[in-house]
């Protein structure tokens, strides 16, 4: 049977000496929350004679909204690139690792792999909601191996693969299936990618530019396609250029459909991206910044030889390297 209890009966909790976001500026205030809802504490008391059913003393810490990674490759050693049998522990255990750092939903991220990793690992992936017990599952993000030869970054260049002659029906026999896939980055400057990039908004599928040598122009012709993100920004992309601002240029370009919205991960450790390139993109488009760690195996693990993939990467003090070269490879700590 239904119950008849209302919302209004259900308990009220009251986080005090709290601080928290408003109006852009870090406050001190209380919070009302019920059934995992802010409450206005001014309709409570005089609309509904309420009071707090539970208190907690928050001592001045921050309450926020919780963290969502979409790009990260693993951590804790998991390695979501790697075809093992048991994907799904090693993203629990990643997830509840993550949790104590804030980090409430994530996409675990796929680095360039060869086929039978994709067949591998893609199915055992599902999307879950969060809680106690870890972060939640967002769907997967597949960066690669539709990218550029020139910006791989710290992919394998041997695993890279081009749409060919059959543009989206190679994307599905590379990938296996896209069950419980939420991001795809490719670069944009790809024979067959428009056609590529509208079958796969059409799945609902969120399409990122990234490790790309594409022109403005090619890039405004992705969003125009559908393409909505823009994978860690500045990096494995042609740096700013007056003539040819690239890839960056979407940030204020005035060609973005109206009503369209391009958004922008950025790696903020201050090693991938210096704290000026920071500021310079957040002051022209502030709405579309998106923080990420495209954190990969080493986060939470000391230095020394860990994977990215089908790669070694070495850590060293706060880098993390391809073995025997200079390729930054994500972020470790």
């Amino acid at each position: 049977m239904p119950s008849n209890k209302s919302v209004s009966d259900a308990p009220i909790t009251q986080f005090i000496n709290c601080t928290i976001l408003r109006d852009h500026e870090l406050q001190r205030e209380d919070l009302w929350v019920r059934q995992g809802k802010i409450l206005n504490p001014e309709k409570l008391f005089f609309d509904e004679k309420a009071s707090a059913d539970v208190q907690i003393d928050c001592k001045g810490r921050i309450i926020a909204p919780g963290f969502i990674d979409t790009q990260i490759n693993g951590g804790f050693g998991v390695d979501f690139s790697q075809a093992t049998e048991d994907v799904m522990h090693g993203i629990s255990l990643v997830g509840r690792k993550i949790l104590s750092h804030g980090v409430t939903s994530f996409c675990p991220t796929l680095v360039t792999s060869p086929p039978y990793v994709y067949h591998k690992v893609i199915p055992q992936i599902s999307v879950r909601g969060g809680g106690e017990e870890g972060a939640g599952v967002l769907g997967i993000h597949l960066e690669g191996p539709y990218i550029s030869r020139e910006k791989k970054g710290a992919h394998p260049e041997h695993y890279l693969r081009s749409f060919s002659n059959k543009g989206f029906a190679e994307l599905l026999s590379t990938y296996g299936t896209l069950e419980g896939v939420s991001i795809v980055t490719l670069a944009p400057e790809m024979d067959r990618s428009p056609e590529v990039i509208r079958e796969l908004l059409q799945r609902g599928i969120c399409v990122s530019l990234g490790h790309s040598v594409a022109n403005l122009s090619q890039a405004e012709e992705a969003v125009c396609n559908g393409a909505s993100f823009i994978t860690h920004l500045f990096n494995a992309m042609l740096p700013f250029h007056h003539r040819d601002p690239g890839i960056v240029g979407l940030l204020t370009s005035d060609r973005i459909p109206c009503g369209k919205s391009v958004y922008y991960g950025m790696i903020a450790d201050g090693i991938h991206t210096n704290p000026a390139a920071l500021r310079i993109a957040h002051r022209a488009h502030p709405k579309g910044l998106v923080l990420v760690t495209d954190a990969i195996t080493a986060m939470g693990l000391g230095p020394g030889k860990h994977t990215l993939g089908q790669q070694e990467i070495l850590i060293d003090g706060l880098n993390a390297y391809v073995a025997g070269e200079s390729r930054l490879s994500g972020f470790m700590k």
